[in-house]
């Protein structure tokens, strides 16, 4: 589970990135978070992968409290946490498998495990024939299925998905998003932060809606807050 108490993140400029954040998401969740630019997705973010620490209240993951995390455990913290960005971040001189195998070799899984379970995580993206193929044969829905891939190398517990489809066409976002709904029903907690209105529209999953650092609507099967 993840629970936000009172949260505020003020940086040192003086700008407040939350104020004051009071939020719930259950564990198997799909939540999507949206926002306009400076309602603080991105410190929301970047507080749940320990970029960056709270300055008030309280902010638990699972058994952890972010507050007070020593730097040591952060790697073993973020390894519940699978991560996709909007702008892929493949090695371009690695092969789809190496992409993938990557994460796990980081963590020292063994290369027998590793030949086991990259193929399963290829088939559930639907990437199983592209094996040896590098970034720059792929399409960009192809390249964000594989960042998908790695971001489930290590079975986390949660993914979080920062604007996936920013970079990849229409018909490509829809295919991202069923992945996405797909692995949030084998019992994963997922958060994608989006602007993308015909998306949460029509997903029809939970939405948190930020503006000015705050939460300012939070629904079920609710519709984008065009107010944000």
């Amino acid at each position: 589970m993840i629970e936000f108490k009172n949260v505020k993140k003020v940086f040192l400029n003086g700008t407040v990135a939350l104020d004051g954040v009071n939020l719930k998401i259950n564990d198997g969740e799909f939540v999507f978070v949206v926002g306009a630019s400076g309602a603080g997705k991105t410190t929301l973010v970047k507080l749940l992968l320990r970029e960056e620490k709270i300055t008030s209240g309280k902010l638990m993951v699972d058994e952890f409290d972010l507050a007070k995390i020593p730097n040591y455990k952060v790697p073993f913290y973020r390894r519940q946490i699978g991560v996709v960005f909007q702008d892929f971040r493949l090695f371009e001189k690695k092969t789809v498998f190496e992409n993938v195998a990557f994460a796990m070799r980081v963590i020292g899984e063994p290369a027998k495990v590793i030949k086991r379970r990259v193929p399963t995580i290829l088939k559930i993206v639907n990437l199983q024939d592209k094996f040896d193929c590098f970034p720059t044969e792929l399409s960009g829905g192809e390249q964000q299925r594989v960042a998908l891939a790695r971001a489930l190398a290590n079975n986390p517990r949660t993914i979080i998905a920062d604007e996936p489809t920013g970079n990849i066409d229409p018909n490509m976002s829809l295919e991202i998003m069923n992945l996405l709904i797909k692995i949030q029903k084998k019992n994963k907690t997922v958060i994608v932060v989006t602007h993308e209105e015909k998306l949460v529209d029509y997903f029809q999953q939970r939405v948190i809606s930020l503006r000015d650092g705050r939460v300012i609507d939070d629904r079920t099967g609710g519709m984008f807050n065009a107010q944000v």
